[in-house]
């Protein structure tokens, strides 16, 4: 089998402190800070349960690429999901949604 070439880059502590450094980054990041919140609550939870996108799929009644798109929704101003969504999401990782304004 050829080599792919395919090299990924781990996303670790020194990776994030050299991307931040990088001049602007670090603006456009604070302000989407509230999406990579939600989004890593997200995702947290779901790796807590111990769950794979098929798996939330399936208890949410829905497909995979719809659970993809759900986490991918959240870094991106295209799409915003509904509360009854993210309230199916979190039931499905055995979580309760809460929304709070500090």
């Amino acid at each position: 089998m050829a080599e792919s070439g395919y090299k990924p880059v781990p996303h670790d502590a020194a990776f994030r402190k050299a991307l931040l450094a990088k001049p602007g980054v670090q603006k456009a990041f604070d302000e989407l800070e509230e999406e990579y919140t939600a989004l890593h609550a997200m995702l947290d939870a779901r790796q807590a349960a111990g769950l794979t996108q098929a798996e939330v799929a399936t208890r949410m009644g829905t497909t995979v690429s719809a659970v993809s798109r759900l986490e991918a929704s959240l870094r991106s101003e295209k799409h915003s999901p509904s509360f009854a969504t993210l309230r199916k999401y979190a039931q499905a990782c055995g979580k309760k949604l809460v929304i709070q304004m500090v």
